[in-house]
């Protein structure tokens, strides 16, 4: 069955275009193809653990040139919202987030909990601090919700636990800014000016790429790199519109269904 024309891509970072410290071969490669088809590109992260231009910084070093429009993360969509509320909140998140988050109070009463990446702010005092801010009627926030991340020294715990921890003990479910909240997605295309359905999601997570694509009716393409291996075991693979070994045969694929 032939499928539409693409109009934009919407890409995964970790685990996709590098990982374990690494780029991905032909990923660089494979980004300036798209951009030589003339489709749309977003790069789509749920990293929250520090600023925008601390990830386009990063990506520099990987020799992935990414404009600053063309960046999406859970941290972007909290500093908005919160300014936009007018928000007294109470972080959960590291140091380098406490600096650039806005609306950050120092004492109660606050209206918003936001719990990300806070390997290096973490105590009970902390933890304990966003539980009675969420009982006292704080909204829970969270940056995202992911299980576990990948480094080069092995896996790590992710923000999903701390979120969990909360989300019991408050008996509170989190709205979640990052993947896969339908908004994060539909937010990048709106950026593009380019209809919901004529976008391509392509990432290496189940749960959150191809999960988070699906549910807002995107067509998903799923690379074996990253968590693929780990999530095959517990089959949660084969869910995607497509597979590909690498994002190195992206732009063939796209080249394939058509740019809009």
């Amino acid at each position: 069955m032939a499928c539409a024309p693409v109009g934009a891509v919407l890409l995964d970072l970790e685990g996709t275009l590098y990982a374990r410290g690494a780029v991905i071969d032909g990923a660089v490669e494979a980004v300036a193809a798209l951009r030589e088809l003339g489709v749309g590109l977003r790069f789509l992260t749920n990293t929250d653990s520090k600023p925008a231009e601390g990830i386009r910084a990063e990506l520099a070093g990987y020799g992935l040139t990414v404009a600053a429009e063309e960046l999406f993360t859970p941290v972007v969509a909290a500093a908005q919202l919160l300014t936009a509320a007018g928000a007294r909140t109470f972080p959960l998140v590291s140091r380098e987030l406490r600096d650039v988050l806005p609306t950050l109070a120092d004492d109660p009463p606050y209206s918003h909990v936001v719990i990300g990446d806070c390997r290096d702010t973490l105590d009970y005092a902390a933890l304990d601090g966003a539980f009675r801010a969420v009982r006292d009627g704080a909204q829970l926030l969270a940056l995202q919700k992911g299980r576990y991340f990948k480094r080069a020294d092995g896996d790590h715990l992710d923000t999903g636990a701390m979120v969990a921890a909360v989300e019991y003990a408050t008996g509170t479910e989190a709205r979640v800014l990052g993947k896969p909240a339908t908004d994060f997605f539909e937010l990048a295309a709106l950026s593009l000016d380019v209809p919901v359905t004529a976008c391509v999601v392509v990432g290496d997570d189940a749960t959150t790429d191809i999960a988070g694509g699906r549910a807002t009716g995107l067509r998903t393409v799923q690379v074996r790199t990253g968590k693929y291996e780990d999530q095959r075991a517990e089959g949660l693979t084969g869910q995607a519109t497509h597979e590909l070994d690498s994002v190195a045969g992206l732009p063939r694929l796209i080249r394939e269904w058509g740019v809009a």
